[in-house]
């Protein structure tokens, strides 16, 4: 039986009653777009993280958009992340006419390293975009008070932090707004596609939602600020609604899984992931590292375990960004970890034997180099 990397159908076959008794509930409610269950999950999402907003959004890119577009940002500015993430990050910048900016990422947790960030600010710098990846949130302090001097804004990219914290503080709630993605792969997953940006400004409230509606706002069919087509549908937002109150739960048990990979693992030579000081690592992909990782993976095949790698191919690197002038070289960090990093099995519905089987298998083949 082939092992993955991500598997929804244990939680599925857990959950299912429940499941279906959400989209019953829309389906009789006599209301399939932004109704009571988008109401709703906006509601309990904001409160959550102890915010008063929440839009609900089609998707994690959009969110990210309509995010910077909410704030703001446009054509001419320049917004900062990092080249280590998801090409959706960068898709989401560009799309609203933005520059992107790249900084390195620090060798022991991937993360943004901030220290990079105030070299690259320039005249048109108008947005800061950490990005919470793998699980554990961005070092904010010194990010916020480079934000503050230089009058910027910060837009927190949330999709892997769905219930992560940094020094008692959710992600999501450091910056302006934060933006999630609901990707069924997610801590928070949906069952489909979906996002949200939340955030404490009744101003950027506002905006997103015209934005996520043509533009349109207290009168139908009439445009105030041209906008998207970028609506939560009532199906994933009532199964997340659901799913939101066991958003912690998912998050102990990957916290488990994670656990028992670095009591198996830690011995071997895998450059093992864990929680800066501070941060409440919520362990979306559990990324390893090691210099012959293509070699692992393909012995790996052979016990019929097939990985990912988040991520292989840097952003700056791609053809599609070519435009942005970056040389190969240009960030060796993270440039170095596409070599090297890839993803262990983790999911909250990880079964121990399962595990094993993993932890086994790969002890195998590292003893084979």
């Amino acid at each position: 039986m082939s092992t993955y990397v991500w598997d929804y159908l244990p939680e599925y076959e857990k959950e299912r009653e429940d499941l279906l008794d959400a989209v019953e509930t829309v389906f009789r409610s006599g209301r399939l777009v932004l109704g009571e269950s988008v109401l709703g999950f906006e509601r309990d999402f904001a409160g959550y993280h102890g915010l008063p907003h929440c839009v609900g959004v089609d998707n994690g890119t959009n969110a990210v958009k309509l995010g910077l577009q909410a704030l703001g940002v446009g054509p001419g500015d320049e917004v900062i992340t990092v080249s280590n993430t998801a090409a959706p990050t960068v898709v989401a910048i560009d799309s609203v006419g933005a520059r992107p900016v790249f900084v390195d990422v620090r060798a022991d947790d991937y993360l943004m390293d901030v220290r990079q960030v105030e070299a690259a600010i320039t005249e048109r710098t108008r947005c800061l975009l950490p990005v919470h990846l793998y699980g554990q949130c961005v070092e904010m302090a010194p990010l916020e008070a480079l934000a503050e001097r230089h009058g910027l804004t910060i837009l927190e990219d949330c999709a892997q932090a769905h219930g992560a914290t940094h020094h008692g503080r959710r992600a999501g709630t450091m910056g302006r707004a934060g933006a999630f993605s609901f990707y069924p792969t997610k801590v928070l997953g949906a069952y489909g596609d979906a996002g949200a940006v939340v955030t404490a400004d009744p101003e950027v409230d506002q905006a997103l939602r015209r934005l996520r509606y043509y533009g349109m706002e207290d009168v139908y069919y009439v445009v105030q600020t041209p906008g998207h087509n970028s609506r939560l549908d009532e199906m994933q937002a009532e199964i997340l609604r659901r799913k939101l109150g066991r958003l912690d739960a998912y998050v102990r048990d990957r916290q488990e899984v994670a656990r028992r990979y670095a009591q198996g693992l830690g011995d071997t030579g895998l450059t093992l992931p864990g929680p800066n000081p501070g941060n409440n690592h919520v362990y979306y992909v559990y990324v390893v590292r090691h210099p012959a990782r293509d070699e692992i993976m393909k012995r790996l095949l052979e016990y019929d375990i097939r990985l990912n790698i988040s991520y292989p191919w840097p952003v700056h690197t791609m053809s599609g960004f070519a435009h942005l002038g970056y040389e190969k070289g240009a960030f060796p960090v993270t440039e170095d970890l596409a070599r090297q990093i890839f993803s262990l099995p983790m999911y909250p519905s990880l079964g121990t034997d399962t595990q094993d089987r993993v932890i086994e298998a790969v002890r195998e083949v590292l003893d084979q180099l």
